[in-house]
């Protein structure tokens, strides 16, 4: 049963968005899901260096500890008051179950408390949102790519709350990728600013690694190979022989640069096919990996040829945010997708 709640939706509602899928505690506020007020992130990177990748039971507990501070923070770089918010949006799914849980936890609690809307958000999909935001209205229908440390896949969005699945990975995601070479090749997590760091100083061309193309033609993702060929290229074809110490890798950064453009041409080869083929003029493109700065520029370049505009977010709403959560929550609001207490986290 829905709930009993205070305020209606109004074209200019404020929404208080909570993300907690991940390593990023962060909460954001956002009026008529399009102008940010504030965004504050807590991000757990130098925690899980140590260990090379994200560790879930230290993910969550860092978020039970600062979910209530940054959601304070966020108030207050907005100016505004708990009171002042027309309704609360937080992720859901997908992500990790523990970490989810402190989100949803909070946006309840608060939301009860205040008697104001709930607002159940999917993580891709607010991805995708957020490459909308800072652009002119009137980009749907169109194709969305969203390229992460966990996702890499490509959509059809008719709106922002109505995506339908074109295309996903077959195996790594491409940050995942990126994250896996950075550790070939010595340089730590997180992998893709690291790499991509690297790479300034490499030849591209330097070698010729594999990219992957499906056999029948329709779109999709590898990057299992790829990584393959990274790791023989830098321990030669025993893959068991230890990893050489990083300053002993040869032309490491011609590795790192050869292999960012590979992952970047896979991405932009197989979207800019599945708008071909879906008959679509407008590309987005999100997640993490949408930072990558040779990604964005090269994205932009091949789509224009083909008479295709690409729309990135801003690099600091590409990784995981909380602006996206409230933007998407405004639509969700005003379409009456609203949530009762009863809602619940899904690790998918």
């Amino acid at each position: 049963m829905k709930q009993s709640v205070r305020n209606p939706f109004v074209a200019n509602s404020l929404i208080l968005g909570i993300e907690s899928s991940c390593d990023e505690t962060a909460a954001a506020l956002v009026r008529g899901g399009r102008e940010i007020l504030s965004s504050a992130v807590h991000s757990q990177a130098a925690i899980h260096a140590q260990w090379g990748g994200v560790v879930p039971e230290v993910a969550g507990r860092s978020h039970l500890q600062k979910i209530m501070p940054v959601i304070d923070q966020a108030l207050l770089d907005a100016q505004v008051t708990l009171e002042d918010v027309d309704a609360i949006a937080v992720t859901t799914k997908p992500g990790l179950i523990g970490s989810l849980l402190i989100g949803v936890s909070a946006a309840k609690a608060l939301a009860w408390v205040r008697g104001v809307p709930l607002l159940d958000i999917h993580h891709i999909e607010a991805h995708v949102y957020a490459a909308t935001m800072e652009h002119e209205i009137g980009v749907y229908p169109c194709l969305a790519l969203v390229v992460s440390g966990g996702h890499t896949a490509l959509y059809r969005a008719e709106s922002p709350l109505e995506m339908k699945v074109l295309a996903t990975t077959r195996d790594d995601a491409a940050g995942e990728a990126f994250d896996k070479v950075a550790h070939i090749l010595g340089l730590g997590y997180p992998g893709g600013p690291r790499v991509s760091k690297l790479a300034v100083d490499g030849d591209a061309q330097a070698f010729d690694f594999p990219r992957f193309r499906s056999k029948d033609g329709t779109p999709g993702f590898s990057f299992s190979g790829l990584k393959t060929a990274v790791l023989y290229q830098v321990r030669g074809q025993d893959a068991r022989a230890p990893t050489p110490a990083p300053e002993d890798i040869p032309r490491r950064a011609d590795v790192a640069a050869s292999f960012e453009a590979a992952v970047v041409d896979v991405l932009i080869d197989e979207t800019l096919r599945a708008a071909a083929r879906e008959g679509l003029t407008t590309v987005l493109v999100a997640g993490g990996v949408a930072c990558n700065s040779r990604l964005r520029r090269e994205m932009a370049l091949r789509a224009d040829e083909v008479g295709v505009r690409a729309l990135f977010p801003s690099p600091a709403y590409c990784t995981d945010n909380a602006v996206m959560i409230a933007g998407l929550g405004y639509e969700a609001l005003a379409a009456g997708r609203t949530a009762d207490l009863t809602l619940d986290a899904a690790s998918r």
